[in-house]
């Protein structure tokens, strides 16, 4: 019968962003067909007994087999990274194809493609990293791939071999002005992490708890700042990546009061670590944390909370940035205990993302449920351009489901499923965790066995953002 249903779910607890309510999800081709009481049976049915669904996550921040200088190796693929996302109930990434220096970004894009094809269980976007805003890639290749569906890309204001200049970024900001794309950006000031950095080398301060004060927050408060009035100058929205505390939330509070479309994203390392896991002594063991900005302090933390709760903050995502601890080309690069200077930066973290802001944000009383929605997928996609395909549950939108279990259990890494040999949350006590993600109706996570295939997920073009409306790009500036 044509109009027979694939798969019904049965007495569903269905959360969006905007209301919960109780009903049955029909799904037919991969796609939310029905939502009512009472639906006519399908091929399958589950019935989930009026526990809490919610859409499949949208983790807008990762990096996975991202290319860079040796003889740091990212630990996680394609294959092991989105098998990591199913089990924690992500359905969609939007990983970074990073432009080298001297290289195009066409080259950038056709590469990571390479790199991802047959390997994705979940489906995936790409945003595009900026390094080298040749004429080219500004009058060209930015344009281009903008209209073929990379509507969003991300610039540095520190690292040496990704960092640009404030004239850079404004170039790159005028495209994406033009051309309605959205512009991620890295907040920290170079400069002075250089200045700070020397002097600890000097002194003899390079254990791994060191980094934190290299990267103190004025730092990140000082290119935020900088970050919001290149922005004004260009006249577009941009969004701040992962940030970390106090001193950046109150510049983006600044910029909000005025009235500027000025977007924050901020992770978990914000809220469930501080620069004490980075080691209050010499050992480098803290080399597992680090990450920039750093983690701050237990006020910071409340912040950040205060931030998620009352709409500071827009997205929610992981920056999973995976290196193997004893590896020579992870955290020990040639296997050696090197200064904080060059330990790789960044930590797993997309599997236990949902687990960590339901349990504690949600069922921890700090968010709404529907707070958690449009953190962790509504906005998400709506901020790249791939809602409402993704990131709700409405009829016509895939059938990316996450069912909850609300039990309690413990962070281990060896009940997680990336190719890191830690994690940051170990020992963590948790209230609850996806008891099946669903990705366009089939089941990748059942609970207790990831249940997906490599090769399902599908690589999706990006539509124009769609946080707010647009300013025409022939209005005075």
């Amino acid at each position: 019968m044509a109009d027979a249903l694939d798969l019904v779910l049965r007495n569903a607890r269905v959360a969006t962003a905007a209301d919960t309510f109780v009903c049955d999800i029909g799904v037919r081709g991969g796609r939310i067909a029905l939502l009512g009481e009472s639906l006519p049976a399908g091929t399958r049915e589950i019935d989930v007994a009026g526990r809490t669904v919610t859409p499949g996550g949208v983790d807008a921040h990762c990096h996975l087999d991202q290319p860079m200088e040796g003889p740091a190796k990212m630990a996680d693929g394609f294959l092991t990274g989105t098998r990591s996302a199913a089990c924690g109930g992500t359905t969609t990434v939007i990983p970074f194809a990073a432009q080298m220096k001297g290289q195009s970004l066409e080259a950038a894009v056709l590469d990571y493609h390479g790199r991802a094809e047959g390997k994705a269980s979940v489906d995936y976007a790409f945003h595009l990293i900026v390094s080298d805003p040749t004429p080219t890639v500004l009058a060209k290749e930015l344009p281009a791939l903008i209209a073929r569906g990379y509507t969003s890309f991300k610039v540095y204001m520190t690292y040496d071999d990704l960092k640009l200049d404030d004239g850079q970024v404004l170039d790159v900001l005028d495209v994406a002005r033009t051309h309605g794309a959205l512009a991620m950006i890295h907040a920290e000031n170079a400069d002075c992490i250089e200045w700070l950095t020397k002097r600890l080398e000097a002194a003899g301060r390079t254990a791994p708890r060191w980094h934190a004060h290299a990267r103190p927050m004025l730092v990140e408060r000082e290119a935020t700042h900088r970050a919001i009035a290149l922005s004004e100058l260009v006249d577009v929205p941009i969004l701040i990546v992962h940030v970390s505390g106090r001193e950046a939330i109150e510049q983006i509070r600044w910029a909000r009061g005025q009235g500027l479309p000025v977007f924050a994203e901020t992770c978990p390392q914000y809220l469930f670590l501080t620069a004490e896991d980075l080691g209050i002594d010499d050992s480098y063991q803290g080399a597992r944390c680090v990450c920039s900005p750093p983690p701050r302090d237990k006020a910071n933390q409340q912040r950040i909370w205060e931030g998620l709760a009352d709409g500071l903050f827009t997205v929610f995502s992981s920056d999973h940035a995976p290196f193997r601890f004893e590896d020579p080309q992870g955290k020990k690069p040639g296997g050696e205990e090197v200064p904080f200077r060059h330990i790789p930066n960044g930590i797993p973290g997309l599997e236990t993302r949902l687990a960590l802001l339901y349990s504690e944000g949600v069922l921890g009383g700090r968010i709404t449920l529907q707070k958690f929605v449009e953190l962790t997928a509504t906005n998400p996609a709506k901020a790249y351009g791939l809602h409402p395909r993704k990131g709700t549950i409405a009829v016509g939108s895939d059938a990316d489901l996450v069912v909850w279990d609300e039990r309690e259990l413990t962070v281990r890494n060896e009940r997680l499923h990336h190719a890191v040999d830690y994690t940051p949350y170990e020992g963590t006590p948790l209230k609850a965790w996806p008891g099946l993600t669903l990705l366009r109706g089939e089941v990748v996570w059942d609970g207790q066995h990831f249940t997906g295939a490599a090769g399902r997920g599908r690589f999706l073009p990006c539509g124009t953002p769609s946080l707010l409306p647009r300013a025409c790009p022939d209005s005075p500036r």
